[in-house]
């Protein structure tokens, strides 16, 4: 390894690196609910959830949401309260309002069925370029270029050691390069369980990565408050703005700004002088 920009792999190389990503996969892979299955709606669900969210976490609300939700009509069909009550505790939640509407576009527009190309995915609600390849990758089996924060940590640790600064455009190539053919679903799976491990024995080598981004204190913030605000909101059916200034532990004028951004975002609605969940 060298700080330097790799040369292209040679055959041999491409099957070193592979060798041992998959070897760390046989030994220490690690069994997760939505690697048990094969339907699209149950990847993207999890491809939803564990945007910007632990592994950890995702686990135990993928489990209930599925038995809650256990199909793409449901879902639809499912009142938005429901859904958010079942997401409490993974936060960001206008990824739930984002999944309930991309579940009701399938539905109305698609017969149910989720997409099999990156265009008609990234037109849903909630998918963005990186979580559509991740779907075409672990629900179709489809040998995409697919890049997420654990990734980046391999091919930096393996080709770029030393680096401060590696962009995105300097790995896509060697993951396309890499990228096992006959089941890149077994491969990208495998590659993001050898960067956790990588993380754990090294300093995070995505440290480097020109899109590492170090998530900002949870304490306090503006996330915190709106997860509160839905929090209450999930438990009754509707209280004042008053009411919801004095039960929540924030400044009152904190409450105000963040009750008034989540009915931007369509997530809570006032009726009268109350707010519900919309």
């Amino acid at each position: 390894m060298d700080s330097s920009t790799p040369a292209p792999l040679s055959v041999r190389e491409v099957r070193n690196f592979r060798t041992i990503v998959y070897t760390h996969f046989r030994e220490h892979g690690r069994d997760l609910p939505w690697r048990r299955t094969k339907d699209p709606y149950a990847i993207l669900v999890s491809e939803i959830m564990l945007q910007q969210t632990q592994v950890a976490r995702v686990v135990g609300k993928f489990e209930e949401f599925m038995r809650r939700f256990p199909d793409v009509e449901t879902l639809a069909s499912a009142p938005l309260r429901d859904v958010l009550v079942v997401w409490q505790g993974l936060g960001y939640n206008r990824r739930a309002l984002a999944l309930k509407k991309l579940a009701e576009a399938v539905v109305a527009e698609l017969g149910g069925d989720i997409p099999r190309d990156m265009q008609s995915l990234t037109k849903l609600p909630g998918i963005g370029k990186a979580t559509a390849q991740a779907i075409l990758a672990f629900a179709y089996n489809q040998p995409v270029v697919f890049i997420e924060t654990n990734i980046r940590s391999v091919f930096i640790y393996h080709f770029f050691s030393g680096r401060t600064i590696v962009l995105d455009s300097e790995l896509i190539p060697l993951v396309a390069l890499t990228v096992d053919a006959e089941n890149p679903r077994r491969w990208y799976n495998a590659l993001m369980d050898y960067g956790v491990w990588l993380k754990k024995q090294h300093a995070n080598p995505g440290r480097s990565s020109a899109h590492y981004r170090k998530q900002a204190p949870f304490e306090g913030s503006d996330r915190h408050v709106r997860g509160a605000i839905l929090k209450a909101l999930a438990t009754r059916e509707a209280y004042t703005e008053e009411e919801l200034t004095i039960v929540l532990p924030f400044e009152p004028k904190l409450v105000r700004k963040n009750m008034a951004q989540l009915v931007r975002e369509g997530l809570i609605k006032r009726n009268k002088d109350h707010v519900c969940i919309a």
